[in-house]
């Protein structure tokens, strides 16, 4: 069914079921007409999400009747602006409503399960004043009461004082009370500091309001939900989080295995330096691929070079002249002390496996980002050397995170640029056409490449948000047409830095450049079926250098800004951990504020770190899970040699 017959059905709903009963209330009905019901239902009952009826949900609970919902905002008497307490959220679907009436909604549930998925769905609709809590409803809030209203979806044989005494003077507290059979739903008025009335409403059937937490696995919690939202920030991720043994040890990959169901896991980096976020991800992808199928590995690296790499883990030969990859600026990048055994392993798990099970490594960038810069340099040097000094600051900051349009706007003034466009875009694509190999699905996805490369070196050459999207776009296209040659049951592993993987839309990228990256046009293409985890480090050292082809050093990095996720995560204490950023709503609910997030690219300048470097997001909106390790050492590159010479069979390391 259609986005628009649901909008169809939900009108009607309205008309029929709500407002023909007596309900008038402009802001209740505007509120039932916008929430989709149909996004709180399981999947398969979303043809009945309309129905005058409840409808189960897991954990033996229901959706209430549109109408009875309805009936309870109304004697609640919510009105905008309104600080709102619903207790028994079961799917979200009240709290929602709500939420698009009230100023602030807080709507607890005991079972964690219910929880967390309400919390996804209100997430994923973007109604960010509306709070979804596990914990014991009989206590309530009390560190957030007093409440302009209170709703209560679960029977009680009597009103809890608890909850009468977190209503303001003048609240009201709508909750069905009496036994099993049929209950009566009740508005309690507070009218002083100890004293209330009430008022019977209509009859009505509702599950019973019970005390404690039914955690996921289904044993009973004790409620812990006020001290997770009051203690600090870092002592609450220290609670959520799972500590990491070291990175060699077997148990650290074993972590990731949660993910392995997805058909795309996406592992970031917050630097394209750093020692340790290599080494995890080759341990990860080692796992995913031995024992759960994985057989793409997809990387932010330039498609013809990735093509000597996969050959190597393929078993076969080079071609007759072939050059050694990954030369261009940064060369660490892919030619690291990292590399040589984690692609060994490949091969050795590709031994003796049918063709269809092997893996294969694959390069995303097929636009060759690095060697475009490198002739648009050279030719700039010989015809403008002003506009390639121009050219080299710009390219030094061409990442999104930057926050300094001045570099870009002194690039459209130069009439040298303007001047050189055509004689770059045709070296450009010379040095494609050089590149490129010619077997069966290379040469088709290099065709592919071919066909809008003139585009890509044109919007690339003047810099801007549009290099950025269509780069990413065709990394998507990329990943989208490895898995169709795969086939159905293929699943892919992809290596990219933080700012492609996590979802722009939670970022600064998205929300106010409106740029979109391969993370973000994934969870639009696959859904759930795609894992984002993102990496973080505090302090330690990197390899980057200070100007784009300027030489690697081994950078200090600044120990993080006090307004940011990774200081949160530092003073948490723990060394090493995961943490799933779905596993705790309130815990999701606390880190969806706004903080400064770090991305270091192949540039650092820790002397502009917080402009240069530092970008506002939502982690939990960014990325599926967070791993994080305090400290960090910097990647250390190959040693320069012949690659070939007497060692065909193990190019292209020679090791």
């Amino acid at each position: 069914m259609s986005g628009t017959d649901y909008a169809d059905r939900r009108r009607l709903m309205v008309r029929n079921q709500i407002a023909a009963r007596g309900i008038r209330d402009e802001a209740i009905l505007s509120a039932f007409a916008e929430v989709p019901r149909e996004v709180f239902v399981d999947p398969g009952m979303e043809e009945f999400a309309y129905e005058d009826t409840a409808l189960p949900i897991p954990s033996g609970q229901t959706i209430s009747q549109p109408f009875i919902v309805a009936c309870m905002m109304d004697a609640a008497e919510v009105g905008a602006g309104d600080r709102v307490l619903e207790v028994g959220a079961g799917s979200g679907y009240a709290a929602a409503v709500l939420s698009r009436i009230a100023g602030q909604v807080h709507a607890i549930e005991r079972h964690e399960t219910l929880a967390r998925q309400a919390a996804a769905r209100i997430e994923e609709l973007g109604y960010d004043n509306c709070e979804i809590i596990a914990g014991d409803g009989l206590e309530g809030l009390p560190d957030d009461a007093p409440f302009d209203a209170i709703l209560v979806a679960a029977r009680f044989d009597s009103v809890p004082d608890a909850l009468k005494r977190q209503l303001k003077v003048g609240g009201r507290l709508v909750i069905p009370v009496g036994e099993e059979d049929v209950q009566q739903l009740t508005a309690i008025m507070r009218t002083g500091e100890d004293e209330w009335t009430s008022q019977v409403i209509t009859p009505v059937r509702f599950v019973p309001l019970l005390e404690g937490v039914v955690a996921e696995d289904g044993s009973r919690a004790a409620s812990d939900h006020r001290s997770m939202r009051t203690v600090p920030l870092p002592e609450a991720i220290a609670k959520a989080c799972e500590p990491l043994p070291e990175i060699d040890d077997e148990e650290f990959a074993a972590a990731f295995d949660r993910f392995s169901d997805r058909r795309v896991v996406m592992l970031g980096e917050c630097s394209h330096g750093t020692h340790e976020f290599y080494a995890a991800r080759a341990a990860i992808t080692r796992r995913l691929v031995e024992r759960h199928g994985f057989t793409i590995v997809a990387v932010e690296g330039d498609w013809p070079d990735a093509a000597a790499y996969h050959r190597f883990v393929r078993g076969q030969k080079p071609p007759e002249g072939a050059q050694p990859p990954f030369r261009r600026f940064p060369t660490w990048m892919w030619r690291n002390t990292v590399m040589p055994p984690f692609l060994r392993d490949l091969r050795t798990i590709n031994t003796g496996l049918p063709e269809g099970r092997k893996a294969g490594f694959y390069g995303l960038d097929i636009y060759n980002m690095s060697g475009s810069i490198e002739a648009i340099l050279v030719y700039l040097d010989e015809t403008d050397p002003q506009a390639a000094a121009v050219a080299r600051e710009r390219y030094g900051c061409l990442h999104p995170w930057q926050s300094d349009p001045a570099v870009y706007g002194r690039v459209a003034l130069r009439e040298g640029f303007a001047e050189c466009e055509e004689a770059v875009v045709r070296q450009c694509r010379d040095l494609l056409d050089k590149a490129l190999d010619s077997d069966s699905f290379s040469a088709a996805m290099n065709a592919r490449l071919v066909a809008s490369a003139e585009r890509y070196y044109r919007v690339m050459y003047y810099g801007g948000a549009g290099s950025w999207n269509l780069r990413d776009s065709h990394m998507t296209d990329t990943l989208e047409h490895l898995l169709e040659q795969g086939g159905p049951d293929s699943k892919a592993v992809v290596w990219a830095h933080n700012s492609h993987i996590g979802d722009a839309r939670a970022t600064d990228m998205g929300a106010v450049r409106g740029e979109h990256n391969l993370g973000q046009l994934a969870r639009e293409r696959w859904g759930d079926d795609v894992a984002l985890v993102g990496f973080g480090t505090h302090s330690g050292t990197v390899s980057a250098a200070s100007d784009w082809d300027g030489e690697r050093e081994v950078k200090s990095v600044v120990p993080s800004r006090r307004d940011s996720y990774e200081r949160s995560c530092h003073d948490s204490g723990v060394e090493r951990f995961l943490l799933d950023l779905a596993a705790d709503p309130a815990l999701s609910q606390r880190l969806a504020e706004p903080l400064l997030e770090r991305f270091i690219g192949v540039i650092y300048r820790p002397e502009t770190e917080r402009w240069s470097h530092y970008s506002e997001a939502v982690l939990p909106r960014q990325f599926d899970a967070y791993c994080w390790f305090d400290e960090t050492s910097a990647l250390e590159p190959l040693e320069e040699h012949d690659d070939r010479q007497g060692a065909a069979d193990t190019y292209p390391f020679g090791l």
